[in-house]
């Protein structure tokens, strides 16, 4: 709107660079006031406002002369709006809502009331939202779109929205309200940088700007990834760290200020970004992936960037409907780009062949690594693997499947190994093995302490069952510990029970051998204690 007695102003041409840079290409240009000049004056506004829509996203804009105070024009103006209006593109909904709130307040016998423009979904009576960043649950007990009241509000209008069990103050402007459970808020995020050419100084790698977008404002520091400062009218590729974070998702919008001067703005890349090494090639040949390539080239890309990651939360990256989403990932399957690792509908984990042979990869040299450094155990402990890759157990569990169908890993019991492993001594090894179950039987009811192993090599053997280790410093060898409980469980038969003196003259040994034979008896659950003396269980 410009006023044909003042013409174009410092703060229309600021108002057009922002919706320029909010890449907004459908508008019209009212020029007011008409009756206060000549035709002459209203031809040389008319020719400047055309002239500065030149190079943006509204040049070419239907331009309007009105004026309030007689009411000529105003019926054109209406059938230009109309028209426009006709001509519009359906809101797009997604099945993924968000009202960026911009007013919070209550309304006695209602209760708390915010109101936004609703965008990529439907809101409902009664369903249950979120409201982020807090992560506030709530439900809607009423809409309203221009004072009608509403079942269902559709994306791409304004709505009132009548909120429960929150209040005013837990909301502040910018808040969004969702769906619960897709969407999560960010504190660092990739964008696409434009700085204004009519700027009045460069954008210096780290500067602090003010960050708006919907209706947020917070504090950021500027990365830029590929220079140290950023000259008006020039795009870069930067990085955005928030102060607080912000629930946003990929091609939001947003606008930087500064000083009450706005410096420039652009789009969301990456909305879930981890600090880059700046001046890295790969890191922007993957942002350009991400910004301009098909679905499948930006799907793709993500898995190989993130891993394997359910097929929900891949759509909430992309940004994609889950009709389109879907499409594309089947496709993807069909010519061998994707693979599913299990699941259900959008539960299902996917992951990228190229991302699933690094996955190999790593799983094979973890283990590897692994059977090197402790080559007599039988394998590595599930959770261990899991550990060191990283992974959160429900995608773990489904790698696992995947790895042990195709034979990459065995598992027995809790430990995983490669598959073709076995634990096999060295000679010098297999000598001291030796040794040690020789000294062991050369007097099998009372073997010697003096018989010592490495810790690894006894552990081996116990796996073996070549041993048994019934205490911290008793070991028998496997066929004297069966002959002893063989015995004993047939004297408790035969007589109805057995003291450890009783055990220990059995087998001509001492109370050291005796008391720790029939101890790990009991935790075996063979035997049970009585007083002083033991019965078979």
């Amino acid at each position: 709107v410009v006023a044909a007695d003042e013409g174009v102003m410092p703060q229309t041409r600021e108002h057009l660079a922002i919706l320029d840079l909010l890449g907004v290409d459908r508008g019209i240009v009212v020029i007011t006031k008409k009756d206060l000049v000549d035709e002459e004056m209203l031809e040389l506004v008319s020719l400047e406002v055309a002239d500065e829509l030149q190079g943006t996203t509204l040049a070419g804009a239907p331009l309007q002369a009105v004026s309030a105070f007689t009411g000529e024009g105003l019926p054109e103006l209406l059938g230009t709006i109309d028209a426009l209006l006709d001509d519009a593109p359906e809101a797009r909904d997604l099945g993924r809502p968000r009202l960026a709130i911009d007013r919070a307040f209550t309304i006695r016998g209602y209760g708390t009331v915010v109101t936004g423009t609703l965008l990529d979904g439907q809101l409902a009576l009664g369903q249950e939202v979120e409201v982020l960043p807090p992560a506030f649950l709530c439900r809607i007990r009423g809409l309203q779109t221009h004072k009608k009241q509403l079942d269902i509000a559709l994306p791409g209008t304004r709505v009132a929205v009548n909120l429960s069990d929150i209040s005013p103050g837990d909301l502040q402007r910018g808040y969004i309200v969702t769906t619960p459970g897709w969407l999560i808020p960010t504190g660092c995020m990739d964008v696409k940088l434009r700085l204004l050419a009519s700027g009045s100084r460069p954008l210096p790698h780290n500067a602090v700007v003010t960050f708006h977008t919907g209706a947020r404002e917070v504090m950021a520091r500027v990365r830029l990834l590929q220079q140290q400062k950023l000259l008006p009218g020039e795009i870069a590729w930067a990085q955005l760290v928030l102060s607080h974070p912000v629930a946003v998702v990929k091609k939001d919008r947003f606008i930087i200020r500064s000083s009450g001067e706005t410096l420039g703005g652009g789009v969301i890349v990456d909305p879930y970004s981890p600090v880059h090494r700046r001046f890295r090639n790969e890191i922007i040949d993957t942002l350009r992936v991400r910004e301009e390539g098909s679905s499948g080239e930006i799907l793709e890309s993500l898995l190989d960037t993130m891993g394997p990651m359910e097929q929900e939360k891949l759509l909430t990256l992309a940004n994609l409907s889950p009709r389109e989403a879907q499409e594309t990932i089947d496709n993807m399957k069909q010519t061998g780009q994707v693979l599913s690792l299990g699941g259900r509908d959008f539960a299902t984990m996917i992951v990228s062949v190229a991302g699933w042979r690094r996955l190999v990869a790593r799983v094979t040299q973890v283990m590897q690594g692994y059977h090197q450094q402790f080559p007599l155990r039988r394998g590595m402990p599930r959770e261990e693997l899991r550990s060191r890759l990283s992974l959160t157990e429900d995608v773990f569990a489904l790698l696992l499947l995947r790895l042990l169908k195709e034979e990459i890993l065995s598992a027995d019991g809790l430990m995983l190994s490669l598959s073709g492993f076995r634990p096999d001594l060295s000679q010098e090894e297999q000598i001291a093995v030796d040794a040690f179950i020789a000294e062991l039987e050369r007097n099998p009811f009372s073997p010697s302490s003096e018989a010592v192993l490495s810790p690894e090599l006894l552990n081996w053997l116990v796996q073996q069952q070549r041993v048994v280790k019934v205490s911290a410093d008793v070991i028998f060898a496997a066929s004297a510990y069966s002959e002893m409980v063989a015995r004993v469980t047939d004297y408790i038969n035969s007589h109805g029970s057995v003291t450890v003196a009783q055990v220990r003259d059995l087998f001509g040994t001492s109370r050291k051998y005796a008391l720790a034979l029939m101890e790990h008896l009991d935790k075996q659950k063979i035997t049970r204690r009585v007083g002083d003396e033991r019965v078979l269980r």
